[in-house]
């Protein structure tokens, strides 16, 4: 069995983790898929990160279009970078792109559609082989249900929808837009969105025997 928790858009706010210290401790990997800073550095992030490793040091970890991208490069230095990258647990294959398409607020770290399919590409294909697949987007799947802004349009990428489609991983882990926590599907694939961390709202992700779960949690 292996069982992944997965949170993202923490913004420096760390106070919800004594509230899953429960999860935290028990799961095999923690996932942060993105936005652990407000437009902040190295520094930042090693508190954020030193905040959850109080609880697991097992880690996979992507920056977000918040986070300067220097955090990128940090990461890569500590061994835990899930962007562009891929990792295998046994016959479960773990990959991710981190920072954003473009936004209309020109954040720090945004890359365009074709660098998201080009780092997506890069991680798959290190996982390729995997049994289950585990995909990690800080930009959500567009037209999906984890997309969507306040004034109700979807603003989520059509490269990770595309690719959603053409690769089929069993979970796709996303963030980035605060205000679409939601579960949802493309295909086969269940697409996930916790929105903001602070607002008390995780991902869980079980496979064993043969079956895969993927939820969100509440930390109430």
């Amino acid at each position: 069995m292996m069982k992944i928790i997965s949170f993202g858009d923490i913004h420096e706010d760390t106070s919800n983790l004594v509230k899953i210290k429960s999860d935290l401790e028990t799961a095999d990997l923690i996932v942060v898929s993105g936005d652990l800073t407000n437009c902040h550095g190295k520094a930042e992030t090693k508190k954020v990160l030193d905040a959850v490793k109080k609880y697991n040091k097992h880690l996979l970890v992507q920056y977000g279009n918040m986070d300067k991208p220097e955090v990128d490069g940090y990461l890569a230095k500590e061994g835990i970078n899930l962007h562009g990258n891929g990792y295998m647990f046994g016959d479960i294959g773990i990959f991710g792109c981190g920072g954003s398409s473009p936004t209309p607020f020109h954040t720090p770290s945004e890359i365009s559609e074709a660098d998201i399919e080009r780092f997506l590409t890069n991680g798959y294909n290190k996982i390729k082989d995997a049994k289950w697949k585990v995909m990690v987007c800080h930009t959500p799947p567009r037209d999906t249900a984890t997309d969507i802004v306040r004034s109700g349009m979807h603003v989520g990428s059509q490269t990770v929808r595309d690719f959603i489609i053409k690769y089929k991983p069993h979970v796709c882990i996303s963030g980035h837009i605060h205000e679409s926590r939601a579960k949802d599907k493309i295909g086969d694939t269940v697409v996930l969105n916790a929105g903001m961390f602070r607002d008390g709202w995780y991902i869980e992700v079980v496979i064993d025997k043969g079956n895969l779960s993927a939820a969100l949690k509440s930390v109430a």
